[in-house]
């Protein structure tokens, strides 16, 4: 089956993780093939997730001018509409961008300008999700959340999130962003329970108490964990592939995604970074279908719950439920 014909909803897709190689040779033609594939894309298995982390660098390096933001949020979108995706939320670090002069606020002004730019060429509807990293300081989460209350209202920014690496940094220092985010009722998601396990899903749900979790699979370790994701309704985004590119699986079929999914936990099929693990969401579905059996029926439960999780506005998700609906009907 071409699942690429399915619509499909993305919920966790780092934009700086997810140039093509074609895009890659527009900002700099002098890289090779032989290093794009060494370079930008995470051996299988990388050694942990800091090493997976460290292949980001490549990208951002190349998204330092507001027209190369525009060249890679434009490549990015026609990915994904290539895919089938019609709503995606895309997750960056505004203050990773600001290398060659650019403030924060115009970073975010030229990707936004280039999802505007977007929406006249293909049918998925994008919207921002702005990250702060693990490794810093309080002073720049904050910027951060100040980033978001300040572009929210324009609606193309749509939550907070926290990346990067969860075993090497505590969540103390992030804290306060967190708080201010809640107190401005700016949804939030934090990455978890990829590298670390079950401990660090509880810590986040404690300090940060986000709706949605990145990855939180290993949530499967910990049953009285995976009662309270389901009594509080905390969604995982889940990435397959890109769980195995950081060594915590060592095939697909040894993948807790279905043990989850069975057990009743709210969860989406996300593909984390498109270039750093090279993988599309047609051909995680795919591997679904083969791996666990997945049927139309399983893909169309998720992609509901990935959308009424989303960060979208209640006329956004009203008028993508029918589409998903009679597609996989």
């Amino acid at each position: 089956m071409d699942y690429r014909q399915l619509p499909k909803i993305e919920l966790h897709l780092h934009l700086d993780c997810s140039l093509s190689y074609e895009v890659v040779q527009q900002l700099d033609p002098a890289v090779t093939r032989l290093q794009f594939e060494n370079e930008f894309i995470a051996p299988l298995p990388a050694i942990n997730l800091v090493e997976y982390i460290n292949r980001s660098a490549r990208g951002f390096l190349l998204m330092q001018t507001a027209a190369q933001l525009r060249l890679v949020t434009l490549d990015v979108l026609r990915q994904l509409d290539s895919d089938g995706v019609i709503y995606t939320e895309l997750r960056f670090a505004p203050l990773l961008h600001t290398q060659q002069g650019l403030t924060p606020t115009q970073v975010i002004e030229a990707v936004q300008e280039a999802l505007i730019e977007a929406t006249s060429l293909y049918r998925v509807i994008p919207r921002l999700i702005l990250c702060t990293l693990r490794h810093f300081s309080e002073m720049q989460s904050m910027e951060t959340v100040h980033l978001v209350e300040n572009f929210m209202a324009q609606g193309w920014v749509v939550g907070f999130d926290i990346a990067g690496d969860e075993a090497g940094y505590p969540v103390v220092t992030h804290q306060q962003a967190f708080d201010y985010a809640h107190a401005k009722t700016i949804p939030v998601t934090a990455h978890a329970g990829e590298a670390c396990g079950p401990s660090s899903i509880r810590e986040v749900l404690k300090h940060f108490k986000p709706s949605r979790i990145g990855h939180g699979v290993r949530s499967i370790e910990d049953p009285q964990l995976l009662d309270q994701l389901k009594l509080q309704r905390i969604h995982l985004e889940v990435c397959p592939s890109s769980n195995l590119r950081t060594n915590i699986y060592p095939c697909y079929a040894e993948h807790v995604i279905d043990q989850l999914y069975r057990n009743g936990v709210s969860l989406s099929v996300n593909t984390d970074a498109r270039t750093v693990t090279p993988v599309t969401l047609s051909e995680e579905y795919q591997q679904l279908s083969a791996t666990f059996g997945w049927t139309l029926s399983d893909f169309l439960h998720c992609n509901l719950q990935a959308l009424n999780c989303s960060f979208a506005t209640p006329s956004v998700k009203d008028s993508l439920r029918p589409i998903l609906q009679l597609a996989y009907s």
